[in-house]
């Protein structure tokens, strides 16, 4: 009989990772001091034995963001358009994470929003890497585990789809509705990765999708989906020191592309990363 998806959910959260990891997690908390409720670990990295050399990436969770940051204009600029990003270095290895309240990430990994950012990544594996306490840990567990049940939920079930094949198509159908970077297929070998795990998934999931949430409207999805990655673009400019040499290298990376920027796109960094857009949505390098 399938474990309910609360804990499946649970137990993956709580798989080892590298020490090094947990040692960036425990700094990335004490950055944000009481405030800081949950660090979770996430994204390609999460499959990767050697670190060195890549971007690690971790989701932050606070109580409340003006608790989180000493300047008010960046707890509002959190909450007007989350996640805030920071980039962060620990030792050899290189991060950057995102900071969302337990309300937030409540909210956004559920139907409720149309916006797939949040809910796409957590329906993938993720690690709970450090919580400030047992309370904190059970938010985000349950946070987490709304996440698979509204990817599938928005995807919708077609007749006769094997359930490896919904899962491929409804990440097919995120990764359209952002700026992605990844070359064609990436949505499919996120499922390939682990197809066990996706197997193991799908009938609670399945089980535990919420009354009420609709699927489709992914037209609406792409063009509102897009239109914020250009809006988290603009607030990076002045959250994200670097901002626009992390967008290009994530981009090289995953697109296969060898893309530079200039000395004024440096010094320009909003006019710099919306300078390349034509550039790279031309080339396919983005979608």
């Amino acid at each position: 009989m399938a474990l309910p998806l609360e804990s499946l959910v649970a137990d993956e959260l709580a798989q080892p990772v590298d020490p090094q990891v947990l040692a960036m997690a425990e700094v990335i908390a004490a950055r944000h001091g009481a405030a800081s409720r949950a660090v979770l670990f996430y994204g390609s990295c999460l499959r990767e034995k050697q670190l060195d050399g890549l971007m690690l990436d971790f989701y932050l969770i606070v109580s409340d963001y003006r608790a989180a940051y000493e300047k008010g204009w960046m707890a509002r600029a959190n909450a007007l358009i989350p996640p805030n990003v920071f980039p962060f270095q620990h030792g050899r290895l290189a991060a950057k994470y995102a900071v969302l309240s337990e309300a937030d990430f409540h909210r956004l990994n559920g139907p409720e929003t149309r916006n797939v950012s949040v809910w796409a990544r957590f329906a993938q594996p993720s690690r709970l890497v450090w919580a400030s306490d047992e309370s904190a840990r059970g938010r985000a567990v349950a946070a987490v585990s709304r996440a698979a049940p509204t990817l599938l939920a928005a995807a919708g079930r077609v007749a006769g789809e094997a359930p490896l094949d919904w899962w491929r198509r409804a990440f097919s159908l995120t990764y359209s509705a952002e700026l992605r970077a990844e070359r064609k297929g990436r949505s499919g070998s996120v499922v390939d990765a682990d197809a066990a795990r996706y197997e193991l998934f799908s009938g609670p999931a399945e089980a535990a999708i919420e009354p009420g949430a609709k699927s489709g409207g992914w037209g609406r999805r792409r063009f509102e989906g897009k239109a914020l990655s250009v809006a988290r673009l603009a607030k990076a400019s002045a959250t994200y020191a670097g901002g626009a040499d992390y967008i290009v290298w994530k981009i090289n990376r995953h697109a296969g592309t060898a893309f530079e920027l200039k000395p004024w796109q440096r010094r320009h960094p909003l006019l710099g990363a919306l300078s390349l857009l034509p550039r790279l949505l031309k080339s396919g390098a983005i979608r």
